[in-house]
């Protein structure tokens, strides 16, 4: 079972009026953004990205299309492993 650790982010009260929204909703919000961004990156893998934002695979697979974020490898890194794989056989 996985353990978790809180993580306390000050927020302007400003910033969440302007938003519209209360801190729950912002604190999930910000937790779906940073797993995208990380999941960008290549930080985290899709799994984890998932996990961490509170979504099955497959929603934030969805999630990732909405926002134009491809769950592939990069045609130049695919072309790199398939380089690499060549020079081995």
């Amino acid at each position: 079972m996985n353990q978790y650790v809180n993580v306390t982010v000050p927020v302007p009260e400003e910033v969440l009026l302007s938003l519209r929204v209360e801190s729950d909703e912002f604190a999930s919000q910000m937790k779906i953004m940073a797993a995208m961004r990380l999941f960008e990156q290549q930080k985290l893998s899709l799994g984890q990205s998932a996990a961490f934002a509170g979504m099955d695979k497959l929603d934030f697979i969805k999630f990732l299309g909405q926002n134009k974020i491809s769950v592939f490898a990069p045609a130049s890194e695919l072309e790199e492993d398939f380089k690499t794989a060549m020079a081995w056989s």
